[in-house]
């Protein structure tokens, strides 16, 4: 993805929620894949950064059958986005918000931050 796409970037964020509320564990991936070609690491805000792989798979593996999410708002700056889900755990009436900060740049590496808002 060229990094300063800002249609790319849409695209990407809006997949990778799809694919993740189908239960399509492979277009998931691929979303991340081809998006990004280089680095690729996540932050819990208040803990360290992690590498991304690992942790979109533990993500997967513990939420996926349990969370369906909304996307609230995206907001795409240049090769920077941040949106706002809210994550609904299935069969219930809680929600829990996220906001998201992805971080592209021209290496093709990718940094995103979790703020989360526990209930």
């Amino acid at each position: 993805m060229n990094t300063f796409e800002i249609n790319a970037i849409e695209r990407f964020m809006h997949a990778q929620v799809a694919c993740w509320n189908a239960g399509d564990k492979e277009g998931f991936f691929a979303a991340y894949r081809a998006a990004v070609p280089g680095r690729f690491s996540i932050e819990y805000v208040g803990n360290s950064s992690a590498d991304g792989w690992a942790v979109l798979e533990g993500i997967w593996a513990k939420q996926n059958a349990r969370i369906e999410i909304e996307e609230v708002a995206l907001v795409i700056n240049g090769h920077e986005a941040a949106a706002h889900n809210r994550n609904r755990i299935r069969d219930s009436c809680i929600c829990i918000d996220t906001i998201e900060l992805y971080s592209f740049n021209a290496s093709g590496d990718l940094s995103v931050r979790y703020f989360i808002d526990q209930p």
